[in-house]
């Protein structure tokens, strides 16, 4: 016999996309959804910060620094890898919290 795992189990993969309202989501995830919101376009740079292999700390910094980066001409955040390359250089203070 199968086991079937509850829908329940599992985070959804994007909740920003799946939220009724940014109120019910956390930092990241809500900024993520005012990306979205605004621009459609950028969803894939929002999906590879949102799904990258870094803690919540470094996930907010990274979605952070690539939100202000949208306003700014040459900012080198604008690329998702730099944005995430930069939470993670800033975030040596010892692992997960």
């Amino acid at each position: 016999m199968a086991v079937k795992k509850s829908s329940r189990d599992k985070r959804p993969v994007n909740p920003y996309l799946n939220a009724a309202s940014p109120d019910e989501l956390g930092p990241s995830d809500r900024i993520a959804y005012d990306i979205v919101a605004d621009r459609r376009d950028l969803l894939p740079s929002v999906e590879r910060i949102m799904t990258a292999d870094i803690d919540l700390d470094q996930r907010l910094k990274a979605i952070t620094l690539f939100r202000d980066a949208l306003g700014r001409d040459g900012d080198p955040h604008r690329d998702p890898r730099v944005s995430i390359a930069n939470s993670l250089a800033g975030s040596s203070k010892g692992g997960d919290r």
